[in-house]
């Protein structure tokens, strides 16, 4: 059988591939030309050998979303439910092999849904309307966040999508500390793909990721709230807007949700306590 990914693809830092393009100008169609284009490949999550969801990704920090994935799904309730994980190629695409608690298998198994998501949404595959939305705990308000230190977290954000700035085809998340600084961030072709990678990067890093924030550089939809919620963070940031059952699921589950990242502006939807500006 054929694999879509190309060896080089494989072994290449961006997970990119070069293409011969038109570029067409103010009426001018100009001279066949080489550029880079971002790699989007089928990437199956398999718990105990079966198949569980097969969703679009970057083929990059395959195991961080894994861990995030089934963190921010409620499949486990922390890294140690999960003994071992590896990625390996199949004929379409890659799999991630998860080696799962019986106790964690069983849950699954019990509530076991048919998947096939799109650059990572979160709602394909649910068999009905009810299943939209988990019950999630309220959260704690345990910190502070100073705006006056978004600009930093800002002005770096672009420093975690090496893909996006030779395609411009990639979402990021990054983890925010109290001071602004970037502790950590993930690309991918999917926004729900990128944070499922930081989240499950959050897990793994433990304490030292215990303080902080989420940053996103694309619009808040509920998924991204909910998941974010999922995995205990309490302040989420977008660049782009948010909807309105993202704020209402932020009001609900306690999530400082707040939208329109620019330097020097934001608009804050739920719960400013979390929140000063010095």
């Amino acid at each position: 059988m054929n694999n879509i990914l190309s060896e080089e693809v494989l072994n290449v830092t961006n997970f990119t591939t070069s293409r011969q393009l038109t570029l067409w100008k103010r009426e001018n169609l100009q001279h066949p030309q080489r550029d880079d284009v971002a790699e989007e490949v089928p990437v199956a999550l398999v718990y105990n050998g079966i198949s569980h969801v097969v969703m679009m990704a970057s083929p990059k920090d395959l195991t961080h979303f894994a861990m995030g994935f089934s963190l921010s799904e409620g499949i486990i309730e922390s890294p140690r439910d999960i003994f071992g994980m590896d990625v390996v190629p199949s004929c379409n695409g890659l799999e991630v092999q998860i080696e799962l608690s019986s106790r964690r298998f069983m849950g699954l198994k019990e509530r076991r849904r048919a998947l096939a998501g799109r650059t990572g949404c979160g709602v394909c595959g649910v068999e009905q309307l009810n299943d939209i939305g988990k019950p999630v705990s309220p959260l704690p308000f345990s910190q502070i966040f100073n705006l006056g230190n978004l600009d930093r977290a800002l002005k770096h954000l672009n420093d975690f999508q090496p893909t996006g700035k030779l395609t411009g085809c990639t979402h990021a998340a990054a983890w925010v500390m109290p001071f602004g600084d970037l502790a950590g961030g993930h690309e991918d072709v999917g926004r729900h793909v990128a944070l499922d990678k930081l989240l499950g990067r959050r897990a793994v890093e433990g304490e030292r990721w215990r303080q902080g924030a989420v940053l996103v550089s694309s619009r808040a939809s509920y998924e991204m709230v909910q998941k974010s919620a999922m995995c205990g963070v309490e302040i989420l940031f977008a660049v782009s807007a948010a909807t309105t059952l993202a704020v209402e699921v932020a009001e609900r589950c306690n999530l400082t949700l707040v939208g329109f990242c620019k330097s020097g502006r934001a608009t804050v939807y739920t719960h400013p306590q979390r929140l000063i500006a010095e």
